[in-house]
C-alpha cells in the first residue's frame, strides 16, 4: 500500500483504498471542473450547500465588494453592517418568536450552540437540566456535543468515552408513528432540557422521512410538558425539502433553529442559530456569571456575512420557489422511472431530494457497493457519494433538464453495471 504523496488528509476518505482524487480548478452553476476541461455535474450540491449554483454572480460580487471594505473583526462586543443587515434579514423571514440570532461558522457549531444555549437557559432560571432526547438515526454534526445527540456507530466509533448520554426516541417509521409519539411523551414527563430533530428527513442517517404531521405532534408533545424544541434545519433549510424551511410545512415554530450550508448559498461556511426570547432572556442580566460563553475567532465574519445576505437578496427578487418547485417535479419524474426497478427498493422523494436504496447484500453504510458506485459515477461525469447502500440526488437549483438526465442515466446504469 503506498503512502499518498500530496500531504492533505481529505474529511471522511480512507486513503488506504488508493481511489483517485480530482483536482478542481474551477466551478460554475451546477458543474465542477479541471484544469484540462474534464466537468463533473455535481450532483450533490457540494456535500448539500451549494443552492444557486456555483460562483453565483450576485454573490461573488457581495463577496469582492465586502473584502474591499472590511475582511474580519472580533465579533465580542463589536458588530459590523452585514451582520446587523443579515441578522434583520433572517428575523423578518422566520416566525415572529425568533427574536434572536447567535453566528458561528458551521452546522456542527450551530447546533453546539442550540445544546448549550438550551442547558444554559433552565440553568440561569434556576431549574438546571441536562437531559437531550434524540430521534434514531440521526446525524447533527462531528464535533463532541452534536456526536452525543447523533447516531452512534462507526461515525463516532472511536470516541465513544468523550460523548454524553442522552435518551433516544423511536423513529417514526411508517405504520409506527404512534410508537414514536408515545415513547416521547413519556421521555418528556421526566423533564429534560431538549428535544432535538432533522424535521421530515434525516440527512446522513440514510434519507429517512417522515410525515409533517408528525413533526407537528412532536413539537406539540415538547410544548405541553415544556421541553425545549430544536430543530437542525442545516440541511432541510433553504428549499431543499420543497420549503424555504422544512418546519414551514409542518406549521412549526421551534424554541431553537439552527441555519447553515446554503445560508450563503453555499459560497463560505456560515451558521447562524436563532432562539425565542425567553432563551436570550434568561442569559440578559448585570451579572456577567450568566454571559453566554461561546465564541470562535470567526464568528459573523464579515465576508461571509455579505455572501449570506446577497443569498437572501436571490430569495426575495428572484423566482427561487418555481425553480425549486420545477427541478422538485423533475426529480419525482426521474424517480418513477427506477420505481419498479426490483434493484432499486423503498424510492422516496421530499422537495428536490430523491432516494432510494440498492439491494445488496451487504447493506450499511460502511457497504462494498458505495466505493464502486462513486467510481462508476466519476467516470461519467458525475458527482454522487452514496451512503452506503442508500444513493441520493441533491443538486443546486439551477441544474438544467440535459444535466438532470445525465445523473439519472448514470444512476439507471449504474444498477446494471456496478
Amino acid at each position: 500500500m503506498s503512502t499518498p504523496t500530496s500531504p492533505v488528509w481529505h474529511p471522511f476518505t480512507q486513503h488506504g483504498l488508493g481511489d483517485p482524487i480530482p483536482l478542481i480548478s474551477h466551478a460554475k452553476d451546477a458543474k465542477l471542473y479541471a484544469a484540462d476541461g474534464t466537468s463533473w455535474i455535481d450532483a450533490i450540491s457540494s456535500w448539500w450547500v451549494t443552492t444557486h449554483g456555483h460562483a453565483h454572480p450576485r454573490i461573488m460580487a457581495a463577496i469582492r465588494d465586502q473584502s474591499e471594505k472590511l475582511d474580519q473583526l472580533i465579533f465580542a462586543g463589536w458588530t459590523h453592517e452585514p451582520a446587523e443587515t443579515l441578522a434583520a434579514e433572517l428575523i423578518r423571514i422566520t416566525p415572529a418568536p425568533l427574536t434572536r440570532v447567535f453566528f458561528s461558522d458551521s452546522g456542527s457549531t450551530s447546533v453546539e450552540v442550540a445544546l448549550k444555549m438550551a442547558l444554559g437557559y433552565w440553568y440561569n432560571i434556576g431549574e438546571p437540566r441536562s437531559r437531550i432526547l434524540v430521534l434514531d438515526h440521526s446525524y447533527h454534526g462531528d464535533t463532541i456535543g452534536t456526536m452525543s445527540v447523533g447516531e452512534r456507530g462507526v461515525y463516532n466509533r472511536a470516541w465513544q468515552p468523550l460523548l454524553f448520554d442522552v435518551d433516544t426516541i423511536p423513529f417514526p417509521h411508517e405504520g409506527m408513528e404512534q410508537a414514536t409519539l408515545d415513547a416521547l411523551e413519556a421521555a418528556c414527563r421526566q423533564k429534560p432540557a431538549a428535544f432535538i430533530v432533522e424535521p421530515l428527513i434525516l440527512g446522513a442517517g440514510g434519507m429517512l422521512i417522515y410525515p409533517a404531521w408528525v413533526l407537528a405532534e412532536m413539537r406539540s408533545i415538547c410544548a405541553r410538558h415544556d421541553v425545549l424544541f430544536i430543530a437542525d434545519e442545516v440541511m432541510t433549510g433553504w428549499g431543499r425539502t420543497g420549503t424555504r424551511f422544512a418546519c414551514d410545512q409542518a406549521g412549526v415554530i421551534p424554541d431553537i433553529v439552527c441555519l447553515s450550508k446554503g445560508l450563503t448559498g453555499g459560497a463560505l461556511p456560515l451558521a447562524v442559530t436563532l432562539c425565542i426570547e425567553p432563551i436570550f432572556a434568561a442569559h440578559y442580566s448585570t451579572d456577567r456569571a450568566k454571559t453566554f460563553y461561546h465564541s470562535s475567532s470567526y464568528t459573523a465574519n464579515p465576508i461571509a456575512c455579505a455572501a449570506a445576505a446577497a443569498n437572501l437578496a436571490i430569495w426575495r427578487d428572484e423566482p427561487v420557489q418555481q425553480r425549486i418547485d420545477t427541478l422538485a417535479d423533475a426529480q419525482a419524474a426521474h424517480l418513477s422511472l427506477l420505481s419498479q426497478d426490483p434493484r432499486a427498493q423503498n424510492p422516496r422523494r421530499l422537495g428536490t431530494i430523491a432516494a432510494l436504496d440498492i439491494v445488496v447484500p451487504d447493506a450499511g453504510y460502511l457497504s462494498t457497493l458505495a466505493p464502486r458506485l462513486i467510481a462508476f459515477y466519476r467516470d461519467r461525469g458525475v458527482l454522487l457519494r452514496p451512503l452506503g447502500n442508500t444513493l441520493y440526488v441533491m443538486p443546486p437549483y439551477c441544474i438544467t433538464p440535459d444535466e438532470l438526465e445525465q445523473v439519472w442515466s448514470a444512476i439507471k446504469a449504474s444498477l446494471g453495471a456496478v
